[in-house]
């Protein structure tokens, strides 16, 4: 309740204030427009009055701000025209120190001293020098803090810089530069001691005030990085070190990050390079709550994009030896703040490292030794419990791979290892997770069985559960990831010689087998298929050659696919081995392997006999059975029968009457192959569709018993798309007056009392007439067919 009246009343205040400006302004209008210079200053003078307040926030402060500062441009212009006024420049400049208050009085002061800066009459340089001395007498922090921005606005185009033209005699460069330093150590001054404007409850939020208003320091420093005359001299000798000396003596955390931030952004890069000694050596004076990390990480940053702007700048940064002082910057910063968490100081040594990897690419000592730096600093404790601090090991060791886009490198760094002994189990999942994307981000391709097996050791931690950890117990959609990142990476193994890939399926099945139940539908899918990606290789080829070598035949590969398939469907995974047993036949049928191919069918049986009970899983399952069978063409005819014969009973055993029907139709293709001669069986096809017909009337009466209307009629049409399938492919079976008879049937039953209406039958029979019409007018030997049929 408090703080809703606190707010209510800063409103009513700023109201207030807005509401004494509009009401002078009104005034110093009318005084302006007659020109009555006297009645303009005493209104402007009332109205800057309203600045005085100290009962509002730095935000609602600077809305009044905004409104007395319009006015002030207005009256600037009042000022420059003396033919309308009639005062000179230097009177005026005289005349507005005559103001009650001492706010107003130098507002006014800061504007005259614009027009008199421009008109010339006196040296830049000295005007400027009496405002910043003058401006000291406002010592209240929010007050002073605006005024001093008015003061730093309205001089920013009138410094005596080189080229200007306020440029005067002597080293006026030096003057610019003193004015605007001046002026930014008074306004750090102020903004610091915001932070005792207020009792200590409320400074969380005396802080939030102050970061507002931060920008108004820091635009000096924006100011002096625009001036033309601070060459890097300057910058050395003068410059930073006295704003360094501003930054460590406000012993103020906020203002310290801030301000070092600012010095990073806002002056050249080649300036932070030839000065990186004096800018380093500031960094262990700040507060101890200072975020340095993130500071020196900005400064490297910087460093690193402008090394890798142009290759002429390299030789700058091995004459200042930018390497050596960075790394001892840090080791003295870690040092200096011993409460700074293990986080802190890693992060810190993860930028020393992107610095090395992209100033000094080729020196992997410098990489080593920031590893060795890393294995010191966490050589208190064997393994890191820290989350942040484990994800930037990660990202430490990261960076090498990243830039060399080779695994094998990191091997060759003495302490890339000791840096891994101290991550835990958790941690050596994430980096593994690290190494997979690095080889499928550079599409690295792992070529030899010996490889494979030390890669698989690096990533055990995802492919099998170590150190008690049981998949059960993992986050599901971090387990997917990371098992789908492994199924990516099977694919990435490879090899031309055909018995090294086959070395290399047999090497990633071992290590595979052991991940359970959970990992195994993951894992072995992309196993079978890059397997069969070598059988499709060597189709074509088999037998037994003598040796101690077993040679890579498909026969072989098919023996071990068998296993592998066999211990995914004991997982149990029925559905998806299913699935894989069918993949497997259509490849044995390629090679014209029958016997393997018919036991890759037999298998596939027995788990949709066996294993598959969900009557959806069914549906699917039997549509996979029906779609693979009838692209066989290896099979005998008895072979064949069978697993037809097969198919179509599990068809008509389905649970509900329209999965029977539709899959009794689909088995007709198994008895009408357009590709093989010998399969063109039109008295089983035709078997097959009046059987599916019969299927699709026993669904409408019993739709009609249970819910006393009859279904849609959309089993009626799909069935009539396969009699005209079948009647266009030349089955002697299917004939015309059949169709027609389809057709009748179809149309009373969309026509009975006890039809649904269903607006997706009805375009769908309607599409199918149409079809028919065409095919008719289309004329040709199809079109005589289908004269005999009646719409």
């Amino acid at each position: 309740m408090m703080i809703a009246d606190g707010i209510e009343d800063e409103e009513k205040w700023l109201a207030e204030g807005i509401a004494g400006i509009q009401h002078n302004a009104f005034y110093l209008h009318r005084a302006v427009d007659s020109n009555n210079l006297r009645e303009a200053l005493k209104y402007s003078a009332q109205l800057l009055s309203e600045l005085r307040t100290s009962r509002l926030s730095p935000h609602k402060y600077y809305e009044l701000y905004m409104r007395a500062f319009d006015e002030l441009r207005r009256l600037e212009m009042f000022f420059k025209d003396e033919e309308r006024h009639g005062c000179s420049v230097l009177d005026l400049y005289e005349l507005v120190q005559h103001a009650g208050n001492v706010l107003p009085r130098l507002y006014l002061l800061c504007t005259v001293g614009s027009v008199y800066i421009k008109s010339k009459e006196a040296p830049a340089k000295d005007v400027l020098k009496d405002l910043v001395e003058m401006c000291r007498s406002v010592q209240h922090p929010i007050r002073g803090l605006f005024l001093r921005s008015y003061l730093a606005q309205i001089s920013r185009d009138k410094l005596p810089d080189i080229g200007s033209e306020y440029e005067g005699d002597g080293d006026t460069v030096m003057d610019a530069v003193d004015f605007v330093l001046q002026n930014f150590t008074e306004m750090n001054k102020l903004w610091v001691r915001m932070q005792h404007q207020g009792p200590i409850r409320v400074k969380e939020k005396l802080d939030k005030e102050r970061s507002e208003l931060r920008d108004l320091v820091g635009k000096n420093l924006h100011v002096l990085s625009q001036i033309e005359g601070v060459d890097l001299e300057i910058y050395k000798d003068t410059v930073l070190p006295r704003v360094l000396e501003q930054v460590v003596n406000c012993k103020d955390e906020l203002a310290q990050h801030y301000l070092m931030d600012c010095i990073i952004q806002v002056f050249p890069d080649e300036y932070h390079l030839q000065t990186l000694e004096t800018l380093l050596g500031a960094f262990p004076q700040l507060q101890p709550a200072v975020d340095i990390k993130t500071v020196l990480s900005q400064l490297m940053d910087r460093l690193s994009n402008y090394a890798a702007s142009s290759a002429e700048v390299l030789p700058e940064f091995l004459q200042v030896e930018a390497f050596a002082k960075l790394s001892n910057a840090i080791g003295k910063v870690i040092e200096a703040q011993v409460e700074m968490p293990v986080v802190g100081a890693i992060s810190l040594y993860v930028s020393l490292l992107t610095f090395a990897l992209r100033v000094h690419s080729d020196r992997l000592d410098y990489v080593d030794q920031v590893l060795g730096a890393c294995v010191k600093k966490l050589s208190g404790s064997p393994k890191l419990e820290d989350n942040k601090a484990t994800k930037q090991v990660v990202a430490l060791l990261t960076a090498p791979l990243e830039k060399y886009n080779d695994i094998d490198t990191a091997l060759t760094l003495s302490n890339y290892p000791h840096v891994m002994d101290h991550l835990d189990a958790g941690t050596n999942k994430i980096m593994a997770m690290v190494l997979i994307q690095s080889i499928m981000k550079y599409n690295t391709c792992v070529s030899t069985a010996e490889k494979v097996d030390v890669l698989f050791e690096l990533i055990k931690g995802l492919i099998k559960d170590i150190d008690g950890t049981l998949a059960d117990e993992l986050d599901e959609e971090d387990f997917k990831e990371e098992q789908n990142s492994v199924a990516r990476l099977v694919h990435m193994l490879y090899n031309d010689d055909p018995e090294e890939m086959l070395q290399i399926i047999c090497t990633v099945r071992k290590h595979i087998m052991a991940g359970g139940p959970k990992r195994l539908p993951f894992t072995v899918p992309p196993l079978v298929f890059s397997a069969l990606k070598l059988v499709r290789r060597l189709q074509g080829l088999d037998g037994e050659v003598a040796g101690e070598e077993v040679p890579a035949t498909p026969r072989k590969i098919f023996q071990l696919l068998n296993q592998i398939i066999e211990a995914l469907s004991n997982v149990p995974s029925p559905e998806l081995a299913l699935r894989l047993y069918l993949q497997c036949a259509e490849a044995a049928n390629d090679c014209d392997l029958e016997p393997v191919a018919y036991e890759f069918f037999t298998q596939a049986f027995v788990l949709y006999e066996e294993e598959v009970a969900d009557s959806k899983a069914q549906v699917t399952s039997i549509h996979l059975i029906i779609g693979t069978l009838q692209r066989m063409n290896a099979f005998g005819v008895e072979n064949r029968d069978t697993l037809t014969h097969k198919a179509t009973g599990y068809s008509a055993k389905l649970l509900k009457k329209p999965d029977q029907c539709r899959a009794v139709y689909a088995c007709s293709h198994l008895f009408w192959v357009d590709d093989q001669d010998g399969i063109k069986d039109g008295e089983r096809v035709l078997l097959c569709l009046k059987r599916s017909l019969r299927i699709a009337n026993a669904a409408q009466q019993m739709a009609n018993v249970t819910r006393g209307t009859g279904g849609p009629v959309t089993l009626f049409v799909e069935i009539l798309n396969k009699y005209l399938y079948f009647f266009e492919k030349g089955n002697p079976q299917v004939t015309s007056a059949a169709i027609q008879d389809l057709i009748e049937l179809i149309k009373t039953e969309m026509q009975s009392d006890t039809a649904t209406p269903d607006p997706a039958s009805d375009a769908f029979f309607a599409c199918t007439l149409r079809y028919i019409e065409f095919q008719k007018q289309k004329g040709g030997a199809m079109g005589e067919k289908y004269d005999s049929v009646r719409i």
